[in-house]
């Protein structure tokens, strides 16, 4: 019994030290890009609402500024929530961006970028997953940050395909509003069924699985 109490510790401290390690490597990419081009990767930062997708896209993207990387960020023109031309996290940090109707024109206007940004992935066209294929296949590191699921709980747009195609992913987590525990849907609390219709805290919530599935029955 000690024994396999033993055994049954050390595999966990294991797996433990080793997803410590996979969660720094993922925050911590910037260094290891290569200037040669040779090759680059696709990270995707996917959540809920109000769960800091965004926050942590700037992060990343502000760490590759420091590191004297050119830098592109993009997001899709019809998000103009809180700005036209800026990525805006919901606690107000900012990073300069360039709205696009399609995700083709990421490709003509990031042609120098060692590292490109792309905000609300959601809001794409199907075309982005190839895009990103592309640009990370030229030796861009592409760093994508998104809703994975739309307010029904349904993936969202080109999310799927994009999770699938990543070396990396991170998936934060809001705070249920009714239930305080982990949140991953984002309930809709305003009518309409549109599966995109822009709005903020007086339109969605966080809730929690079980919250979530308490509406909806």
């Amino acid at each position: 019994m000690l024994k396999a109490s033993f055994e049954k510790s050390c595999v966990t401290s294991y797996e433990v030290s080793n997803n410590v390690s996979l969660s720094l490597e993922s925050m911590f990419l910037e260094n290891t890009v290569n200037r040669g081009r040779s090759a680059g990767w696709i990270e995707v930062v996917c959540g809920s609402m109000f769960s800091g997708k965004t926050e942590e896209l700037i992060r990343r993207l502000r760490r590759a500024e420091f590191a004297k990387m050119n830098v592109e960020i993009f997001k899709p023109k019809l998000d103009i929530r809180y700005s036209e031309e800026e990525v805006v996290s919901h606690v107000g940090t900012t990073i300069r961006s360039t709205p696009v109707e399609h995700s083709s024109q990421i490709l003509l206007l990031a042609s120098t970028a060692e590292v490109i940004g792309i905000d609300e992935a959601q809001f794409f066209d199907d075309g982005l997953p190839e895009v990103c294929n592309q640009l990370a296949n030229m030796g861009v590191r592409v760093i994508v940050a998104g809703l994975d699921m739309d307010y029904t709980g349904k993936p969202f747009g080109p999310m799927p395909h994009l999770l699938a195609i990543a070396e990396y992913v991170t998936k934060v987590h809001a705070i249920c509003v009714e239930t305080g525990q982990l949140a991953h849907y984002s309930h809709r609390i305003i009518e309409g069924d549109k599966q995109v219709q822009l709005g903020e805290k007086e339109s969605y919530v966080p809730l929690s699985r079980a919250a979530f599935v308490k509406k909806k029955q």
